[in-house]
């Protein structure tokens, strides 16, 4: 899943706002610019004040670009990679929508501008060496010109076992692999599709088997603590657990990343006021 790496040097969360503070400041460039954010009113200065060290602080190229790679939030999905200059990192930052610079067309341009398909960004990382950044964020849609969820899905070993395949295969983490096979098999159980049974096509099939299935390996999950099991049988009850309601999530028509969505945005809630506001 897309969790912040414990080495990248993470941008802080800015409001638009200026708030200026007196406090003194060590370094002599940020008080230039706290000086010129006080004569102006101008927003781009207010907002440049706020981040100016920062950003100084990454290690541009000789052309003052840094590789920005854009990251599915929920999924983890590597979706593009671009390149960013200070100034498209900066309205990036502010406006929440992925910007990028363009090299072609020596110009800023942000992504979705056309298609609609925004990349709403969550957050910003720089990597431990301060010259590449990730654009953590949520996409409105797809976000290859092609259509594709991304713009990564033609796999090196597929090429190379058959170069005559023109393979659209998404680089997906376990969960998604996972949940894209099953996926598969319901299409396969509509579509009539000829093929030998399965456990997960005899699970789709029967509702009553699914939820019991469920239930028991819940409920084995948790022996494995009532009973101090080794952590190796937590993981593997865990994965039957994953697995059986993955499949309950299929037939339900809900996916996985919906899931995390609703997780992402309980982040900042207490748990004990969430459930309180469920019950109401």
């Amino acid at each position: 899943m897309a969790l912040p790496y414990t080495n990248c040097f993470r941008l802080p969360r800015i409001s638009t706002r200026c708030h200026l503070s007196v406090t003194p400041i060590r370094a002599q460039r940020a008080v230039s610019r706290v000086f010129a954010c006080l004569k102006t009113s101008d927003p781009a200065i207010h907002r440049e004040a706020k981040v100016g060290p920062l950003l100084d602080r990454i290690k541009w190229d000789d052309k003052g670009l840094v590789v920005a790679i854009a990251q599915n939030v929920d999924t983890g999905a590597v979706l593009m990679q671009g390149f960013a200059n200070r100034e498209a990192l900066l309205t990036t930052i502010f406006s929440r929508k992925a910007t990028f610079y363009s090299r072609s067309r020596s110009t800023l341009w942000v992504k979705g501008e056309t298609s609609m398909n925004f990349i709403n960004i969550c957050d910003v990382f720089l990597d431990c060496d301060r010259d590449s950044i990730i654009y953590l964020g949520k996409p409105d849609g797809p976000t290859c010109h092609t259509g594709s969820e991304t713009c990564y899905y033609t796999s090196v070993d597929e090429v190379l076992n058959d170069p005559q395949n023109d393979c659209n295969t998404l680089a997906l983490t376990t969960l998604y692999s996972l949940e894209s096979t099953i996926c598969k098999r319901k299409e396969e159980i509509s579509s009539n599709f000829d093929s030998r049974p399965s456990w997960t096509k005899r699970l789709l099939l029967d509702n009553k088997l699914l939820c019991s299935k469920i239930r028991e390996e819940a409920d084995e999950l948790c022996r494995t603590l009532e009973e101090n099991e080794d952590p190796s049988r937590t993981a593997s009850e865990m994965a039957d657990v994953l697995y059986h309601s993955m499949v309950l999530l299929a037939q339900k028509g809900v996916k996985v990343e919906d899931v995390l969505q609703v997780l992402r945005l309980r982040f900042q809630q207490s748990g004990i006021e969430e459930k309180s506001c469920r019950n109401k």
